[in-house]
């Protein structure tokens, strides 16, 4: 691969990565909420995640959820169910658990926000979509090594959507102790995080292939 496809590939990845979308979003609403911590640990899991799906499409496994309607749309629903879960979680949940003015989480909990991420991202069908309809119009077919190719653009999608969600965490981390100093905010900081999962939710359960 040439240098201007992977140049122009990377421009599409960080303009495509940092249009609002669930993924941003979710680290958006972590880090506001818990602290940059928590939105780093959760953009790890959010990119293992993408480390499936890459791997699916580059193995054409990704072609057969889209091609196939029942498994499409069982991934899609289990996850709209499970982020309209965690909805239901962050509205329910005291304001202590999900608010403190330390940012400091305990490893236990980092560990399940990581695997909060994973499992956000591969049960979202609609990512494996994005990758069959990005990675192809850059794929020089004429060069060969077509799975490697694939496999290499992922790999740079990957590493810089790891840098940017980082650069949200840390950005919603200043945000957060902006809010810090409002008590009225601090209150609905789990009403303004479950909104947040539950439109991102429901707008995975109404998507189309």
């Amino acid at each position: 691969m040439d240098i201007w496809t992977i140049l122009s590939f990377l421009g599409a990845a960080v303009l495509l990565t940092v249009i609002p979308g669930p993924d941003n979003m979710f680290v958006l609403a972590q880090s506001i909420a818990q602290g940059k911590r928590a939105g780093i640990a959760t953009t790890l899991g959010l990119c293992t995640g993408l480390l499936v799906h890459i791997t699916a499409a580059t193995l054409g496994v990704s072609a057969v959820i889209y091609q196939s309607a029942l498994a499409f749309h069982i991934v899609k629903y289990a996850g709209a169910a499970y982020l309209l879960y965690l909805a239901w979680q962050s509205f329910r949940a005291p304001h202590s658990e999900a608010w403190s003015g330390t940012g400091e989480q305990p490893h236990y909990r980092l560990t399940a926000l990581y695997r909060r991420g994973i499992l956000m991202n591969v049960l979202n069908p609609k990512v494996s979509l994005f990758f069959l309809a990005l990675l192809p119009p850059f794929i020089h077919r004429e060069a060969g090594h077509v799975p490697l190719q694939m496999l290499l653009l992922g790999v740079i999608f990957l590493v810089q959507a790891l840098l940017l969600f980082i650069l949200i965490s840390l950005f919603a981390d200043r945000v957060r102790v902006w809010l810090l100093r409002s008590p009225r905010i601090s209150r609905h900081i789990n009403w303004i995080q479950g909104t947040i999962f539950a439109a991102i939710g429901l707008k995975v359960a109404f998507s189309n292939r």
